[in-house]
């Protein structure tokens, strides 16, 4: 008996589903060029992600344009998502649960004066705030002073307990890479945290000619800015990480900072990193929408 030709084989199959074999070979091409694609796209998201692990979708896809279109390539935001779900690589969002905040003291809190600010350029207005990291030794403390206008942490301090050292370390070097200005008026805000009523942290601003503003209530949303910084470094950074000690920690807080400050972009700052926007004349875009989700299970992902 003679045996079939692969391509009689091939030509019976397309009559059978009504497709022509040209149009099969085109749909194997598409299929391998999709293939190639999706591979590529994945490799340039672990790259993003070795530096920033848990950055948002959206983010990324920003990120990945420059680098697909040398290659030819466009995938829409859409298509990322669908990708990026298929492999369980979208992100989920954990709530920080150690309260570092002790505002119950005797020690003189200031007045808000940051109302209604509109903040114009960098240095005009840094938010502090402290955010835990675990250790197998325990919990140490990290300290983040933040630009408001280019968010860039210009201050941060690791420190091993919730003493005041920390937040003066961190003050000591945000004020040690401010540029003077005496026409320059700058803000400092805070919680009203034992740590930055104390009296060598105050007399650090005193002494530097920087207003004292506290928020007037518990609300995270009166230090918002700082709170969504200290989300950002610990949950995309190091989810559920736990370091050997403390010294390990700090060596691996400088890597995130500096990752941080020079390749995370920001929506709120016309998707420049801090480090860039930080140099920047003139107001900033935002690029903040409002997004419709299409299925109940996608709220559960990280899109920032």
């Amino acid at each position: 008996m003679r045996q079939k030709h692969p391509g009689e084989s091939l030509g019976s199959l397309c009559e059978l589903f009504g497709v022509t074999r040209q149009a099969y070979y085109e749909a194997a091409s598409h299929e391998r060029k999709t293939s190639i694609i999706h591979s590529l796209v994945l490799s340039l998201v672990s790259d993003y992600r070795n530096d920033i692990p848990l950055i948002g979708t959206r983010k990324l896809h920003f990120l990945l344009l420059p680098a697909l279109s040398e290659h030819g390539v466009t995938i829409g935001r859409d298509q990322l998502f669908d990708l990026l779900r298929f492999h369980g690589l979208l992100i989920r969002r954990r709530k920080r649960m150690v309260k570092t905040t002790d505002s119950s003291h005797w020690l003189k809190k200031y007045p808000n004066l940051i109302k209604d600010l509109i903040v114009t350029g960098s240095n005009q207005l840094w938010v502090s705030d402290l955010t835990y990291i675990k250790t197998l030794e325990g919990f140490s403390y990290l300290s983040l002073i933040t630009d408001a206008f280019s968010r860039k942490i210009v201050g941060y301090c690791l420190y091993p307990t919730l003493e005041a050292i920390g937040c003066i370390n961190a003050l000591q070097m945000a004020v040690t890479t401010r540029k003077r200005d005496p026409t320059h008026f700058l803000i400092h805000h805070s919680d009203r945290g034992i740590q930055y009523c104390s009296a060598e942290y105050v007399n650090i601003l005193k002494e530097e000619n920087i207003a004292i503003s506290m928020t007037q209530s518990g609300s995270p949303y009166d230090n918002a800015l700082a709170e969504r910084v200290n989300g950002i470094i610990k949950n995309e950074f190091f989810p559920k990480r736990v370091y050997q000690n403390h010294r390990e920690a700090v060596k691996a807080i400088a890597k995130i900072i500096h990752a941080y400050n020079m390749k995370r972009p920001h929506a709120s700052i016309d998707y420049l990193t801090p480090d860039q926007a930080h140099s920047h004349q003139g107001m900033l875009t935002k690029r903040w929408r409002r997004y419709q989700r299409k299925r109940k299970n996608v709220s559960e992902h990280a899109d920032s």
